[in-house]
């Protein structure tokens, strides 16, 4: 052996060895490729999307004047956002039947209905959680309503 050779064969420079090692490094790259997909598709299944979160921070004040807009209320209820329904403005048989219906659909949907002042109702799907209680003060209030 020469010397050119045996300098090759000890770094490594010999084509035989390189032709070798290039089919090892090849073999051992499909796993890790392998590998690396399951990983990427486990990530995937992990991704939370935020754009629900942020739909269901929404609130929308509803003042209806007609029955028939109650099932404008509904859609929104169904649609993951609480409502402020005022019925101070409408006729107190036809404002009776959208809380009646109000009260179905937040049924349906698992959510809840509160009353929070006078013909003034708060409507929640089952995403969105009240806490407190506004009771006292509308008693409060009610009392000194009578009284005048």
């Amino acid at each position: 052996m020469s010397i050119k050779s045996k300098f090759k064969t000890f770094f490594f420079l010999d084509d035989e060895y390189d032709y070798k090692e290039e089919e090892i490094i090849e073999e051992e790259s499909e796993p890790v490729k392998q590998v690396q997909k399951q990983q990427q598709s486990v990530q995937k299944q992990n991704i939370v999307s935020l754009q629900s979160v942020q739909k269901s921070s929404k609130v929308v004040l509803v003042e209806p004047r007609v029955y028939a807009e109650a099932q404008d209320i509904a859609d929104q209820l169904k649609n993951r956002r609480a409502v402020v329904v005022n019925l101070q403005r409408i006729e107190k048989d036809q404002a009776k039947r959208i809380v009646d219906f109000l009260s179905g659909t937040v049924y349906a949907i698992g959510g809840d209905i509160q009353k929070i002042g006078t013909d003034i109702f708060l409507c929640t799907p089952d995403n969105v959680e009240v806490s407190g209680n506004i009771s006292q003060l509308m008693k409060e209030q009610e009392l000194e309503n009578t009284r005048w």
